[in-house]
């Protein structure tokens, strides 16, 4: 993605959440970071929508890149926000193995937090890099069932580089230091 496209990624962003709301207008960072992290890895036209659905996971759990938001309450709501509007992006394809690959994303980021287990790195780089193939249910199954993230991260790496799943995985574990 070029300089051009990922600014442009930024500013739709932070301009669709400023129009929908001055409590996440006020909650826009002055000092905005522009690091794609997952979006990457899949398909361009889904990296809107991803990166969208991200900011909301890192609002909810981690540090977000765009949005620093003044209590607990705004951030949950803002999180959630952010992951119906990314999913209306993916939506807009019509692709439904898309839309289910990231509904399943989102719940099992959830249940992984609360019981404050490891492997959402992986699902999140497996889950952008097949993105609506239907490829990824035997993966998920063994990191929701038995906490195993080896078959994601395998299946990240034949879909897309190497290097780039590791800068993503990288990337991901410093918005949660």
């Amino acid at each position: 993605m070029s300089s051009a496209a990922t600014a442009d990624l930024w500013g739709a962003i932070a301009r669709d959440a400023s129009e929908e709301s001055s409590l996440w207008r006020d909650a826009l960072r002055l000092d905005p970071e522009h690091e794609p992290v997952f979006s990457p890895l899949g398909e361009d036209r889904f990296a809107l929508g991803l990166e969208t659905i991200y900011e909301g996971y890192l609002v909810h759990y981690g540090s977000s890149r765009l949005f620093a938001p003044l209590d607990a309450d705004t951030a949950l709501l803002l999180g959630d926000y952010l992951y119906a509007h990314g999913l209306v992006r993916i939506a807009s394809f019509g692709e439904v193995g898309a839309v289910g690959d990231l509904s399943e994303l989102i719940s099992l980021c959830s249940q992984l937090r609360a019981e404050n287990a490891d492997g959402d790195g992986p699902l999140w780089a497996a889950t952008a890099a097949l993105l609506g193939t239907g490829e990824l249910d035997e993966g998920r199954a063994a990191l929701r069932l038995r906490g195993e993230a080896g078959v994601l991260d395998s299946a990240a790496r034949a879909a897309a580089p190497d290097e780039a799943v590791e800068r993503a995985l990288a990337a991901h574990a410093e918005r949660f230091r």
